[in-house]
């Protein structure tokens, strides 16, 4: 069980940003997928129709309609079975007088369904599958799968609108890399070392990059302040003298590869962003893949940092034109970015004494840990 899990709110933004029509929750026994089908649905369908399993350990498995209030047997425990996970004989006259009828119902009725959960059982009843299959077609699901493979388990995590969270494996392995070799010309001074709050602005970055949600990470900086206060705080840091924003970039990637060659992706964390939250790093980690980059957007659409890049990327990362960062392959990839709602005041940066004053007066809203 990975010792990471991403809050239920980061994992929702990140299905709802998606764009897909269903969730489906996968793992391990015992991992948490009912756990999380629980936390999830008062935001996102609480008064829909359940259709639930629940198992009396060497005896039966039940299946429960809640909104009929009707419940059967849909398997019995086999002594003469192997041993191992499946020791539950398929009673197909169970999903036929309970399952179907509710899947004919939440069909009928639109909206949102909830099963929980979608196992080997289901193997022995051909029409409740092509049933579930269905209902994809007119509803949206909910629903908790069995990390099993199965043909009818497969073909529902393949469906192209599904989004399968996979709580043995909630993100892949990410590095992230502070951004903090800026010169602060309109600040007038080193801005990642003011003070907010009773301590130094980069001091929140730092504290962002060193969650759990990330594999790897280190700091990039021309400043020998910033390198001490990363020491202090036992966080890794590269300090150099390069004068170019393609330096920093080449040069963070290239220290956090020699660390973690097996990296997906990297998030390109600027240290002077405040405002910004966990929450938010979580629901850009939790959809990341090789092959697409990832950055959040304010409510009207405009897009911001950090910014996520999957590791298809790190060649073009790692020879950038001279003088330019990460931008450059925004530019030449606007087919691979997706991007993820945000608060407006979690994207602001502070480019200013001004901007610094504003939030330290109340007028931005730092977050809360």
């Amino acid at each position: 069980m990975p010792a990471y899990r991403p809050a239920a709110s980061s994992i929702l933004r990140s299905f709802l940003a998606s764009g897909k029509r269903h969730l489906l929750l996968t793992g391990g026994r015992g991992s948490g997928k009912t756990t999380l089908l629980r936390a999830l649905m008062p935001s996102l369908c609480p008064d829909a129709p359940m259709l639930l399993t629940a198992a009396v350990p060497g005896r039966w498995v039940e299946m429960r309609d809640t909104a009929a209030g009707a419940a059967a047997v849909i398997g019995r425990f086999d002594a003469a079975l192997p041993p191992g996970e499946n020791r539950m004989r398929p009673v197909p006259a169970g999903f036929a007088a309970v399952g179907l009828p509710a899947l004919q119902r939440m069909a009928a009725g639109g909206g949102w369904a909830v099963l929980d959960e979608l196992g080997y059982l289901e193997s022995s009843c051909t029409d409740f599958q092509q049933s579930v299959l269905d209902l994809l077609k007119v509803c949206r699901v909910l629903a908790v799968v069995r990390k099993q493979d199965t043909p009818f388990l497969r073909a529902l995590c393949a469906d192209p609108d599904a989004f399968v969270y996979d709580l043995d494996c909630p993100v892949p392995p990410l590095g992230c890399i502070v951004m903090a070799s800026g010169l602060g010309r309109r600040f007038g001074g080193n801005k990642l070392m003011a003070e907010l709050n009773g301590r130094p602005l980069a001091a929140h970055a730092l504290a962002l990059a060193a969650a759990p949600v990330f594999a790897g990470r280190i700091a990039v900086t021309r400043s020998a302040e910033v390198e001490a206060l990363c020491r202090a705080g036992g966080f890794p840091v590269l300090r150099h003298a390069e004068p170019r924003r393609s330096d920093t970039v080449r040069l963070g990637l290239t220290a956090l590869l020699a660390q973690q060659p097996d990296l997906q992706g990297c998030v390109f964390l600027p240290g002077d962003q405040p405002c910004l939250t966990r929450q938010t790093l979580e629901a850009l980690a939790i959809g990341a893949a090789p092959d697409t980059i990832r950055r959040p957007a304010a409510p009207d659409g405009t897009p911001g940092s950090p910014v996520l890049f999957g590791r298809d990327y790190f060649t073009a990362l790692l020879h950038l034109p001279e003088g330019c960062g990460g931008s450059a392959v925004l530019r030449a990839h606007p087919q691979a970015v997706r991007l993820l709602p945000a608060p407006a005041a979690e994207l602001q940066d502070i480019d200013t004494r001004s901007d610094l004053e504003a939030l330290r007066g109340g007028k931005g809203q730092m977050p809360h840990f």
